[in-house]
């Protein structure tokens, strides 16, 4: 019963073949492989577009290197007072921007409102030096709070953004779940809907470590400048090969999506079984998170029979569902209840 995070689960054993067959003899060494090359292939061909693909193993790093990209040191990046890059990466943006600062914003169930980003945007005086100019806008596909951003309302935040000259980024880590939950096309949430560019974790969905950062559009142009900042920043893979091996291995035959689909159907198993025993839900469960109002006795009795889930800073629980959660491990869960 480990609900603790989608980091916790082991890698799929297809991601273990492709990396034994990646490791059977030499290779080019940083992405001259035809390992890259091939999961860049299958990228372009599941985005439905030409693109160009940094591959990375860490996704914070592929957030802050994205941002670092768009965003310049004197300028802000407008985010999600619950996003990630602003709670869980301990100014990693900032540090890989160069003093980039964050503009957190509100929004109902980790949800940046339209109204919240257009206000702030119509206020931005550039010739006003002491303020900060937002210069991109970051959003989380699923957000924090486990909910998605629909086609409609990523590119309705995207246009407001272009609008007034900011680039968009995606902070994609759980993108797949996204797509299985709403069955949208990874374009339709991402370039169709005017991100320019996409942090795509493949990591919480059966990979060992496997982030990519995609560039859509003109941005692809900006791509031997995301080579020179991975290579500085230490995230240029000498045996790049491994990484490319395990998003081959997630893409092909959409074991992504079967993946993804199967987590989000637990947590909506474990939602189900929740509210059926009386437990509300802070959050519409759309992906493959789970936030509940416990009682500290719920908590506590949960706890002792073995249950591993994270309390979270507004004091509900919050439960993750994986690719390998068992049926068994939900219903000896809400039996403890």
């Amino acid at each position: 019963m480990n609900f603790s995070s989608d980091t916790a689960a082991p890698a799929h054993p297809k991601v273990i073949e492709h990396l034994a067959q990646a490791n059977a003899g030499p290779a080019a060494s940083y992405g001259d492989d035809g390992w890259t090359l091939q999961a860049e292939a299958l990228l372009s061909d599941l985005f439905e577009a030409p693109l160009r693909a940094g591959f990375i193993a860490s996704g914070t790093a592929s957030n802050a290197l994205a941002l670092g990209l768009l965003c310049p040191p004197t300028g802000g990046v407008i985010c999600h007072q619950h996003a990630h890059i602003y709670c869980d990466e301990r100014g990693a943006v900032e540090f890989f921007s160069h003093g980039a600062k964050l503009l957190p914003l509100t929004g109902e169930h980790g949800r940046m409102s339209p109204e919240a980003l257009q206000d702030i945007l119509q206020k931005v005086d550039e010739r006003f030096v002491h303020a900060i100019p937002p210069k991109a806008l970051s959003l989380s596909n699923l957000n924090e709070s486990g909910c998605v951003y629909s086609a409609k309302q990523t590119a309705r935040l995207a246009s407001i953004a272009h609008d007034h000259g900011l680039s968009v980024h995606v902070d994609g880590a759980r993108l797949v779940n996204a797509l299985a939950f709403t069955g949208a096309k990874p374009a339709e949430l991402t370039w169709a809907s005017g991100v320019d560019v996409l942090s795509f974790g493949l990591t919480k969905t059966g990979a060992m470590g496997a982030e990519t950062i995609l560039l859509f559009g003109a941005n692809a142009e900006r791509f031997d400048e995301l080579e020179a900042r991975r290579k500085r920043a230490g995230h240029m893979p000498p045996k790049q090969r491994f990484v490319a091996a395990q998003i081959i291995a997630l893409l092909e035959d959409r074991l992504w999506l079967e993946l993804a689909a199967h987590a989000n159907e637990m947590a909506a198993a474990l939602a189900d079984g929740l509210q059926n025993l009386g437990v509300p839900l802070l959050h519409p469960v759309e992906g493959n998170e789970v936030f509940a109002a416990l009682t500290a006795d719920q908590s506590a009795k949960l706890q002792e029979g073995g249950a591993a889930f994270h309390v979270w800073p507004d004091g509900s629980a919050r439960f993750v569902t994986c690719w390998n959660t068992e049926p068994e491990e939900i219903s000896k869960a809400l039996a403890l209840l």
